[in-house]
């Protein structure tokens, strides 16, 4: 059984939206999908097998203060317009083709973190409602987003205790992995200050959540580890951007959105058979 995993990192799946693209247009379909934050909220678009809806939300949309400003705190109380780009986008700007997506028989996992708990949960993709709560949830950056609230339970972003979610899917019983990562080879992260001042604050509100911000470096650091073992023992092939092409979380330069997307598509077509492989 092969398997797609999601990074994620607000902008830097552009690149993964690439590599999807390209995925879709070879009519290649994995069934099983997990991801978290923006890994996973891209990663709908290619479970409904929308090719180039992610580039357009992007390059149409990324300069439109509902999409990005500090006004939207206002509004939304995060960075970001949750009801303009969750709701708003999908049902009328760029529609997302729910036919599509609930008769695609795949798996499809979204990573979130418990805030009572501090421990990662995944939720049933194809219980999506037309709202995208859950994706609000695995994208909620504390200090960026407020607390996503699903059945009386509060979520933030999946990406703080499982940023690549290859161990469960390995739990899930997935033997081959196409990993896309948006960080480049030999990137090693370390304690933010970002980090420690979200531990501070959220975790005022939620104890639970403390220990994890503060050790979300090295977790993720063990994470690429074990993806890079995969990769070694032949049951992984892991893509992600180069030095050259990389943009920030927060990238506003269309052009350089534009050449990373490429960048994706690229790669993942020069690696159709190896990929194809897996399903071997």
């Amino acid at each position: 059984m092969a398997a797609l995993i999601l990074e994620g990192g607000t902008f830097r799946p552009m690149f993964s939206s690439g590599v999807m693209d390209a995925l879709v247009e070879n009519n290649i379909n994995f069934d099983y999908v997990i991801g978290v934050s923006a890994g996973i909220t891209d990663g709908v678009s290619y479970v409904s097998k929308q090719v180039g809806r992610n580039y357009d939300i992007f390059m149409k949309y990324r300069h439109d203060k509902r999409y990005v400003s500090l006004r939207n705190y206002i509004t939304d109380r995060s960075l970001f317009g949750l009801k303009f780009l969750y709701e708003e986008m999908p049902q009328k700007l760029l529609p997302f083709d729910w036919e599509t997506f609930h008769n695609n028989p795949a798996t499809v996992r979204v990573g979130v973190t418990n805030a009572n708990t501090g421990e990662a949960e995944y939720l049933d993709g194809k219980l999506l409602d037309d709202k995208s709560t859950m994706l609000k949830a695995t994208c909620a950056q504390p200090l960026v987003f407020p607390e996503i609230v699903i059945d009386g339970t509060p979520y933030y972003d999946g990406g703080i205790v499982d940023s690549i979610p290859i161990q469960k899917a390995i739990d899930d019983g997935q033997e081959k992995f196409l990993i896309v990562l948006t960080r480049p080879e030999g990137y090693v992260k370390k304690q933010s200050s970002k980090m420690i001042a979200a531990a501070k604050v959220i975790g005022r509100k939620y104890p639970a959540l403390k220990e994890p911000l503060l050790n979300r470096y090295k977790i993720y650091n063990e994470q690429v580890a074990l993806c890079e073992k995969l990769e070694k023992e032949g049951k992984a092939i892991i893509l992600r951007p180069t030095e050259e092409v990389m943009i920030s979380s927060l990238e506003n330069d269309l052009e350089k959105a534009d050449k990373i997307f490429k960048y994706g598509y690229d790669l993942a077509n020069l690696k159709l058979d190896e990929i194809k492989a897996l399903f071997n």
